[in-house]
């Protein structure tokens, strides 16, 4: 069996030599400008560091341009793709169709993503935009194993797949907090990354807090739980997905290392031995567990569900 990429999301330039000494194989990078619900601010310098950094080890760079475009931005994004190219990214994430046909139009060679996070649902469509250009199908966080594992089977694309972190719930193109307190006459900093200010919102029915955090993009309401699916990667790995993602939104880099090394143990262990795997995979989730914030409890998100919206 062939090893799934790890992909994994830093929250600065800094992470990403300890994170590959971790065993991480891939980076999300990448500026709130073009990038939705990213881990951590890169700037175009950032980016370039990032990407030389992670090329001297032997690792890939994918740059984040999954935001929701609007005429004021799209005459931004040939530029910002021909840097790109120059830079040496080895893929640009999208899911609007602008940066598809700017990016074959300014940089024809460079590998594209197609990531939406929440219409990768079936292998008709992740086919369609392998036929547009894409080489690379995010899969939607609420499908489960067997529809993953359907979609890998009869895919003409890369299958990537999150196994571990926080899902997007609801995003609205509108400042709402900040708006809120503007009408109450009070000032809000936008603090989408500093664990400090953190925001909630709590539904006492179900004893759940909602992370909720603004940014250039808008407003994000995240899930009140963390996928973690390290004890149950054995059935995507022999059928072959190529990329599992860690999620590291509103994670401090401490925890997305820990997370990193777990997983790669897990991996490597799945694929080199997999009686082992069975024997330790329960010892791997407990130590995950050990280190995961009390207000995130961890699941297995909807892979032994069925779908739901």
């Amino acid at each position: 069996m062939a090893k799934p990429e790890l992909l994994v999301t830093p929250t600065c330039v800094e992470d990403i030599l300890p994170l590959a000494e971790a065993g991480a194989d891939a980076f999300v990078v990448g500026e709130q400008r073009y990038g939705l619900r990213l881990a951590g601010e890169f700037q175009k310098e950032d980016v370039k560091k990032a990407i030389e950094l992670a090329h001297e080890n032997g690792k890939k760079v994918y740059v984040a341009m999954n935001a929701l475009f609007h005429n004021d931005k799209v005459a931004e994004l040939p530029a910002y793709i021909r840097y790109l190219e120059e830079v040496q990214a080895d893929a640009i994430i999208f899911g609007d169709p602008a940066v598809l046909m700017a990016a074959r139009e300014s940089a024809p060679n460079m590998k594209l993503h197609w990531s939406t996070e929440t219409t990768g649902t079936n292998w008709y469509t992740c086919n369609y935009w392998g036929r547009k250009g894409a080489k690379r199908a995010v899969l939607a966080r609420e499908i489960n194993m067997d529809a993953i594992v359907e979609m890998k089977e009869n895919a003409e694309v890369e299958i990537e797949v999150q196994v571990h972190g926080m899902m997007t719930m609801f995003q609205s193109k509108r400042s709402l907090l900040g708006n809120y307190y503007e009408y109450q006459g009070k000032a809000m900093e936008v603090e989408n990354r500093n664990q400090e200010h953190n925001m909630f919102l709590h539904d006492k029915e179900r004893a759940n807090k909602y992370p909720i955090f603004e940014d250039e993009n808008g407003t994000h309401i995240m899930s009140p739980n963390d996928i973690c699916i390290i004890d149950e990667l054995q059935e995507m790995i022999e059928a072959g997905v190529d990329s599992f993602k860690i999620e590291g939104i509103l994670k401090s880099a401490e925890y997305i290392l820990e997370v990193t090394k777990q997983y790669r143990k897990a991996i490597d262990l799945c694929v080199e031995d997999p009686d082992q795997y069975e024997d330790v995979k329960d010892e791997l989730l407990s130590e995950i567990e050990e280190i995961q914030p009390p207000n995130r409890p961890l699941d297995t998100g909807f892979f032994f569900k069925e779908t739901v919206y």
